[in-house]
């Protein structure tokens, strides 16, 4: 049970898709202290397959039916991107905590009003960006924050798939989800990278997006599609360059012809050190052995971490 109530929280999911079944139904299970109580998705048997699945009592396919029924404390919000503000701005407007896939919305305008409201609400309104929390990103952001790096002037954020086309869902359906790798995975190491810096100042955006083998192809690594409804990009370089003077450069890809997988890292060159991700590893200026670091998480002491160096200064 929650610390600040008497009884388990109760949790609604909007959409019965992949991310609300694996993440965040699986995690809510875990929970005492959470109860689900619905489901809804516009397919109304797939609303009720997912609750079977889960251990659901009530399946919807109307959200505003669902919340004055199911009188939910906190929603998930899974459904896909078009409809994200939507669904957000019900369940605030409900009473109800929000958590809601990435990314916010369509529009910078939508996912201001959104923090707009949940603001008024006074609710919580958290987005899926993960990566924030990792042990490896507090660790930097810490060591940014004190000043190891230096003033940091390059970043490089990579979210890279070799043939990586989603075959599931609506990946590829612009429409739906608003772009491609971009606002899917690219979204994920450019938040990563921001949250590292704290958020400077954009002084430009530039940037350039392809469609050259999504439709060409139709099958790859995580399934099939139909190249004949296939429009989103499948790879995207940008450069922010930042009010400091900084620039951090993104490319990621659903499908791009490299040698790798998958990469998915973030990159940091300071005037002292410089850094990558995942994992955290630093690479002092000349340095020839492993740094020692001290890793706090929220304020609080963890642990003396050691990190390998990465790459060595400039041997001028």
């Amino acid at each position: 049970m929650s610390a600040l109530t008497p009884s388990p929280l109760r949790v609604a999911i909007i959409g019965a898709g992949q991310v609300a079944d694996k993440v965040h139904a699986s995690y809510y299970a875990t929970r005492n202290d959470l109860q689900m109580v619905a489901v809804m998705d516009s397919h109304l048997d797939h609303a009720k397959a997912f609750a079977n699945r889960h251990g659901i009592t009530k399946a919807y396919e109307d959200l505003h039916t669902l919340l004055r029924e199911a009188k939910p404390d906190i929603v998930s919000v899974c459904s896909p991107n078009r409809f994200h503000f939507e669904h957000v701005m019900a369940a605030l407007a409900a009473g109800c905590h929000v958590m809601c896939e990435k990314p916010p919305a369509m529009s910078p305008q939508h996912a201001d009003e959104m923090r707009l409201a949940a603001r008024k609400a006074g609710k919580v309104l958290a987005y899926d960006f993960h990566h924030r929390f990792a042990q490896d990103t507090q660790l930097l952001r810490d060591a940014v924050q004190s000043g190891t790096f230096g003033e940091i002037y390059v970043t490089n954020a990579l979210a890279l798939r070799r043939c990586g086309v989603p075959g599931w869902g609506v990946f590829t359906n612009k429409a739906l989800q608003g772009g491609g790798p971009l606002i899917d995975i690219g979204i994920h190491m450019l938040d990563a990278a921001m949250y590292v810096l704290g958020f400077p100042k954009v002084k430009y955006v530039t940037a350039h997006s392809f469609q050259r083998l999504g439709t060409t192809k139709s099958s790859g690594q995580f399934g099939e599609w139909d190249p004949k409804t296939y429009t989103v990009e499948d790879a995207l370089f940008g450069t922010i360059e930042f009010c400091n003077g900084g620039i951090l450069r993104l490319e990621t890809s659903f499908a791009l012809n490299i040698r790798e997988q998958s990469i998915m890292n973030v990159s940091f060159c300071g005037e002292k050190a410089g850094a990558t991700l995942f994992p955290a590893m630093l690479a002092e200026s000349c340095a020839r052995f492993s740094s020692v670091m001290k890793l706090t998480i929220g304020g609080i002491f963890v642990a003396w971490m050691r990190l390998p160096v990465m790459f060595r200064g400039s041997p001028s």
